[in-house]
């Protein structure tokens, strides 16, 4: 054999095909960093044209400033809560206030929505009876059971608790339920043929494959444990942010209920991040796409 044609065949071909996948990579790489590039410039031109459009119609008079107020405004209202403080005391302690009610609410809700939703997913004669009474108590508009909880458990974070949790059960429930039963029945018959018990084919087949549908439900909730608790707070409250847009709506301060909002969205905005980064973190075994 000649030595001039062992490095052809043995070099040139393994050393073509894993550069020329670099360079696929690479070049992926490239695209995704200019595309998030050209998202997050879009995004931040968008907000740019909406909010310097709102104060200069405000400005001319176009739309009444005194009811819709304008954003230049509405920045000032931030900057004197947080320098100042508000009627209720400092911002800070109003936000934490709304954000543990939220939390314990969305904490509650999402604990009583996964075990309801994989018990019943996976015990058919459970679901059969409970069926109907989720469906009539999920046909309720729940927002209008934040009176009764003021009633039953007082003008206390319990009540802004109780509304978060009814506001959150419902959407991990049904996610929940419809994740277990989606799951693979080959890989339950094969779990069972390995000689798994009912026990480990829930905890070990059921949930991971349940655990995606769950966490889509998780983003959305959050937000709702949010309404829950405002709203509660709206009602009736001692502190909070809920309670901060109902005086300002009462003193027709337009400016401080737009204020209170725009803390909100940037509180949500912050808790959606941090489940992102979990959902990645817990999920980082998928494929992010073909290399094809």
């Amino acid at each position: 054999m000649s030595p001039e044609v062992m490095p052809e065949d043995r070099v040139v071909p393994t050393a073509a095909e894993p550069g020329g996948k670099t360079d696929r990579a690479h070049s992926r790489a490239r695209a995704a960093r200019k595309r998030k590039l050209g998202v997050g410039a879009a995004r931040a031109l968008l907000l740019v044209a909406v909010l310097g459009l709102w104060e200069a119609l405000s400005r001319a008079k176009v739309i009444d400033p005194f009811n819709f107020s304008m954003p230049s405004k509405i920045w000032d209202q931030i900057w004197t809560w947080v320098m100042h403080g508000t009627a209720l005391g400092s911002l800070g302690e109003q936000i934490w206030y709304t954000l543990q009610e939220a939390l314990l609410g969305w904490i509650i809700g999402v604990i009583a929505g996964v075990v309801f939703g994989i018990a019943l997913g996976r015990i058919a004669f459970l679901a059969d009876v409970l069926g109907p009474y989720i469906k009539v108590l999920n046909s309720i508009p729940r927002i209008v059971l934040a009176p009764i909880f003021m009633i039953w458990f007082g003008l206390g974070p319990a009540s802004k608790v109780a509304s978060a949790v009814v506001l959150v059960f419902f959407p991990v429930f049904f996610n929940a339920f419809q994740g277990t039963r989606e799951v693979d029945r080959n890989l339950v018959a094969n779990a069972r043929i390995l000689g798994a018990s009912d026990r480990k084919v829930t905890l070990q087949v059921v949930i991971p494959s349940a655990t995606s549908w769950i966490f889509t439900s998780l983003h959305v909730s959050f937000g709702f444990a949010l309404i829950g608790a405002i709203v509660g707070e709206y009602i009736g409250a001692t502190k909070g942010i809920g309670l901060l847009v109902a005086q300002s709506q009462g003193t027709f301060n337009a400016a401080g209920v737009y204020a209170a909002m725009v803390i909100l969205a940037v509180v949500a905005l912050v808790a959606e991040g941090l489940l992102t980064f979990a959902e990645n973190r817990i999920f980082r075994w998928k494929p992010s796409g073909s290399d094809s």
